[in-house]
């Protein structure tokens, strides 16, 4: 079948257009380099023409600080919609975070802008959407959200998750385009804080900088409230695996 993803640059984007190569789709990559902006919508109906089904790993934050990202996740997803609609695309699967309900996150505009993207989909009618909702990823280790560094030590806000790999995440996002339409919500099959996440990628890489464990800016996190959901699936390796299949730094 022909998939076309969107945000096709990202860290997931990327992993799912691997995955859906090597499970034999017709694969069109899109993103901001393709031509493609979520933001207005320009070029997209007619570079999902043809596609059986859609997936959205896009990120499209705000170009202007003064914007609200709740509005402009809402709109972009909106706009998906509508070009999936125009274009006679049949399915359309969104890539969202576990938890995102979670009264913790009632005032944190990034989960609060997912729920929004959520809304729009549970009041579509004439498409498929399938929502996949995923635990932070393993790729998260070193993300600049909750991490500094510099040349001598390694800071990193302590919260607990339970990370999985992001090429799990890609490989049900590809399920998902060709198989059942359901929604899904997956997790790793380790809780671990992220410091010790950090560490471990650290080690496995060579790369011998120590790791301070520092409080979270929002301190929900560090108390659970990302651990997988009871219903989710437990996907993909432990920690100590996928840090141990990382390239070592050169």
């Amino acid at each position: 079948m022909k998939i076309a993803i969107l945000g096709a640059t990202g860290t997931a984007g990327r992993a799912t257009t691997r995955a859906a190569h090597e499970a034999g789709h017709e694969v069109i990559a899109l993103s901001r380099a393709t031509g493609i902006d979520l933001h207005t919508g320009e070029g997209l109906v007619d570079a999902l023409r043809g596609a059986d089904a859609v997936i959205d790993t896009s990120n499209p934050f705000p170009t202007d600080a003064g914007t609200s990202l709740v509005e402009t996740f809402h709109d972009a997803t909106t706009r998906v919609v509508e070009a999936c609609l125009q274009a006679g695309v049949a399915r359309l699967v969104h890539l969202s975070i576990c938890n995102i309900d979670d009264e913790a996150f009632d005032q944190f505009d990034y989960y609060l802008a997912k729920r929004a993207q959520e809304h729009v989909l549970a009041s579509v009618e004439g498409l498929q959407c399938v929502v996949v909702r995923s635990a932070q990823w393993m790729e998260f280790a070193l993300n600049p959200g909750a991490v500094t560094q510099d040349e001598e030590q390694v800071r990193v806000e302590d919260w607990l998750i339970q990370p999985i790999a992001v090429d799990e995440v890609a490989h049900v996002l590809v399920e998902a385009a060709a198989g059942p339409a359901r929604n899904r919500q997956i997790a790793g099959p380790e809780q671990v804080r992220l410091p010790d996440l950090a560490r471990a990628l650290l080690a496995a890489t060579g790369d011998q900088r120590p790791v301070l464990a520092v409080q979270p800016s929002f301190p929900a996190l560090a108390h659970g409230v990302l651990l997988a959901p009871r219903e989710a699936e437990l996907l993909g390796p432990d920690v100590a695996s996928w840090a141990n299949s990382q390239t070592p730094a050169v």
